[in-house]
């Protein structure tokens, strides 16, 4: 006990009372055994914490942003200054990658919204059937091991014990909480709002635009690591990514969402201290992308629809060639696979603007498409420059007046897109500062830390962030 006590001691003086206060929460506790059976584990359980438009700013600049409980984590685990997305730096792609440790190209989520030759619809890549490659959450299943999400894109019938996904249908007269509470698990959305959240509805308390909805996502997580223990809890926050494409970067209103944040990784934080587990819990806390200030938009399709490669209609009409647009990133995309004379058509109205917008935005070739792993089916892309987004419409001026905050960019043009990472708890050293790492490599590592076997394709598993294994540099 003399030896705990001088730990707690040293822990204080190292990471302030609040570290203290964690390990006194779990000196008294013997460790569990590994969630994985076999001694290779450095945790039993993992949370895996997305934060929407997370950057790295909002745990390395304590002055700015009030994010106590995440700033904690970050100087008293590992940090990043920075983390590379993927191509487009989206929501949907970015988390494909993150449980998959694959690049679009492979995992097959190639954007928010598929592109659809008819025109869009509105419907997004839902279903968990879409994702072409093994998830941690198939992987931990086939080991016997549990797992929870909440909220997590790409989750429609996915293989995990205890699912609340993200999901809506197109009907705008139907209520997305009654969606998700049909496809949740049977009967955990009923229990989640009778002994976590209260009663949601997305008119009253779980609107995009409502902070308190994070607050109500942490209960969620929280009761779920509290009473079931899985193996990986993988949460997704959406408030900040609401308030900076409102607001930009710095709006009151992100720091007001910064904290609901915060808030909510405190609640999972105490969840785990209650029950007893947080000496073997993980927490890892990071993104999908940055975020970018605009004033400018872009909308290369009317070029197109100059040249006659599609027209102004929903549909595209009888079109050759369309851009797929996802915040400031556009796709092109052709209605006949290699199709040339529609691509060098496409290249020839985009090199008839005007040399001024040609500035708004550089071309990414299929050689640098493939290397980022981003859709093997696109001609080429367009990447806006900063202060700059993009835009879907095929009419009227091809460059118009923005406002508010974008992604979409292009991962590694600039430090502005780049999201975050912190790993904290059991498995991670302490005091470590890391220059950059991909979201591709957050799936290797949380199987690095479960002790669970896993291909990651793409990603690799930065060991050098883990203490020895046995041992547990914190909490």
């Amino acid at each position: 006990m003399s030896i705990v006590i001088a730990h707690i001691a040293r822990a204080i003086l190292r990471g302030g009372v609040w570290t203290g206060f964690c390990l006194i929460a779990c000196a008294s506790r013997l460790p569990a055994q590994s969630a994985s059976g076999g001694p290779a584990a450095r945790a039993d359980h993992v949370v895996l914490i997305s934060i929407d438009g997370m950057r790295p700013d909002f745990y390395r600049n304590s002055a700015d942003w009030a994010a106590p409980t995440i700033q904690q984590m970050a100087r008293g685990g590992v940090q990043a200054l920075g983390v590379r997305g993927v191509f487009p730096t989206v929501t949907y792609p970015s988390h494909t990658t993150l449980i998959t440790g694959a690049m679009p190209a492979r995992h097959g989520v190639f954007y928010n919204a598929p592109f659809e030759p008819a025109g869009q619809t509105g419907r997004w890549y839902w279903e968990s059937s879409t994702i072409r490659v093994p998830t941690l959450f198939t992987a931990l299943r086939s080991h016997g091991l549990k797992t929870a999400a909440v909220m997590w894109p790409v989750t429609q019938a996915a293989p995990v014990d205890y699912l609340v996904p993200e999901y809506w249908v197109l009907d705008p007269t139907v209520d997305r909480v009654e969606t998700m509470r049909q496809a949740s698990t049977p009967g955990l959305f009923d229990e989640l709002e009778r002994e976590a959240t209260g009663k949601l509805s997305t008119a009253r308390n779980f609107g995009g635009d409502d902070l308190t909805r994070d607050d109500r996502l942490g209960a969620m997580a929280a009761y779920l690591l509290e009473t079931r223990k899985p193996a990986l809890v993988a949460v997704h926050l959406i408030s900040t990514d609401h308030a900076q494409h409102e607001e930009g970067r710095d709006g009151a209103t992100v720091h007001r969402a910064v904290g609901a944040v915060d808030r909510a990784v405190g609640q999972i934080m105490e969840a785990a201290a209650r029950a007893g587990i947080l000496e073997r819990t993980a927490f890892i806390i990071t993104g999908d992308h940055g975020f970018v200030n605009t004033q400018t938009r872009v909308d290369p399709n009317v070029w197109l629809a100059t040249a006659g490669l599609l027209d102004t209609t929903r549909s595209r009409g009888n079109w050759r060639a369309a851009f797929h647009v996802e915040g400031a990133a556009a796709f092109l995309q052709l209605r006949r696979a290699g199709d040339s004379a529609s691509v060098n058509a496409a290249r020839r109205a985009i090199a008839a603007a005007p040399a001024a917008e040609q500035r708004l935005f550089r071309i990414v070739e299929r050689e640098e498409l493939d290397r980022i792993g981003a859709d093997p089916s696109v001609a080429f892309a367009l990447s806006a420059v900063q202060g700059v987004r993009m835009g879907a419409s095929a009419s009227g001026r091809a460059i118009k007046p923005a406002s508010g905050g974008t992604h979409g960019y292009f991962p590694s043009d600039f430090p502005e897109i780049l999201t975050g990472f912190v790993g904290w708890g059991a498995g991670f050293r302490s005091g470590v500062v890391i220059p950059a790492m991909g979201l591709e490599d957050v799936a290797p590592l949380i199987a690095e830390l479960l002790g669970v076997p896993f291909s990651a394709p793409d990603g690799v598993a930065h060991t050098g962030l883990l203490s020895p294994r046995g041992g547990r540099a914190n909490p």
